[in-house]
């Protein structure tokens, strides 16, 4: 297996699991709607970018190192998941956020310092510029650290959906369902090139597509992800048209800014489900999934696999707006 190719570190409660949503399904009307669960992955609260961290991580630590950095919004989930995985293994974790620091942390930030990580603001400088500094302060402490981009979102990092969707071909066998859309929240891109990889080599019917929470074209990224990951596995795919999906119209306000119908779609399927999703991803892609499905864009009879990226603690920070005191 291809998996063999590659240092890994046992990260994840997998294969996750995979459910239909019966009620919401019925609620639409000729539209199957199921979920994966990459919410429960594990490390504090789980999410899909453990996945991409076993990778990383692996090949940090046969580098000999024993720092991890990253970088990522305030209320970054790979910057959780990088600080418990640092936790997990022992190492030192410095996590470059954007922005200053709020008046009470909570959500993913108050997680962090659980956690033990340094959180290091960019207090308006290029996060990139942060980065650098303290990739260097670090090295002159004479540290060996690994540096992950946002969001995990490498060559290396994509193959953690790769072997989700290797999950997800077994899934369909189990349940005797052929998928003809899997959804997720497209954030930087290594999730869907991971996605599209497994497509082919695993011969998914299903065509893969992203909602953004952010409004930047992730085409151009998602294809740079899909090569490189291709060429790290050693096999060689184009990409056929109508096979990627991406939309921008579930931005709303902006990054980070939840809106009316994000708000919605995060109350409804807590309702109608009894799951929790955040409102800056997974929220904001599930109102896009909503949305098509009853605005007629899958076809009757369509099962679409929705992917739940995780996210969940970020909800505590946008207490007010989903109906908090």
């Amino acid at each position: 297996m291809w998996q063999k190719n590659f240092p890994k570190i046992k990260l994840t409660s997998t294969p996750t699991p995979l459910e239909k949503l019966e009620r919401l399904s019925k609620d639409l009307k000729g539209v199957e709607i199921y979920m994966k669960r990459d919410d429960l992955t594990g490390l504090a609260f789980g999410g899909n970018k453990a996945r991409k961290l076993e990778f990383l991580l692996g090949e940090g630590q046969e580098k000999g190192c024993r720092t991890v950095i990253t970088q990522g919004g305030a209320q970054s989930n790979h910057a959780r998941m990088t600080a418990a995985a640092a936790a997990k293994l022992g190492w030192e974790a410095i996590l470059v956020l954007a922005g200053s620091p709020p008046p009470q942390e909570q959500g993913n930030i108050l997680i962090n310092r659980l956690l033990g990580a340094k959180i290091v603001w960019t207090e308006g400088e290029k996060r990139s510029e942060v980065v650098k500094r303290e990739i260097e302060r670090l090295n002159k402490e004479e540290k060996k650290v690994y540096n992950i981009p946002t969001g995990g979102s490498t060559p290396l990092g994509s193959l953690g959906y790769l072997q989700a969707a290797e999950e997800v071909f077994k899934q369909e066998k189990d349940l005797g369902v052929n998928f003809d859309y899997i959804v997720a929240p497209a954030g930087s891109g290594g999730t869907h090139a991971g996605l599209l990889l497994g497509k082919y080599m695993y011969g998914l019917k299903a065509k893969i597509m992203g909602v953004a929470a952010d409004d930047q074209d992730f085409s151009p990224v998602i294809d740079e992800l899909f090569r490189g990951v291709s060429e790290l596995v050693g096999v060689s795919y184009e990409r056929e048209e109508g096979d990627l999906i991406l939309t921008r119209d579930y931005v709303g306000p902006g990054y980070g800014e939840v809106d009316e119908p994000t708000l919605k779609a995060v109350k409804y399927l807590a309702l109608q489900e009894g799951i929790i999703v955040g409102p800056v991803y997974t929220g904001k892609a599930l109102a896009g999934v909503l949305d098509l499905a009853l605005k007629g864009f899958f076809p009757q009879g369509s099962k679409v696999l929705f992917i739940h990226t995780g996210g969940n603690p970020e909800i505590f920070a946008y207490n007010r707006e989903v109906g908090g005191q």
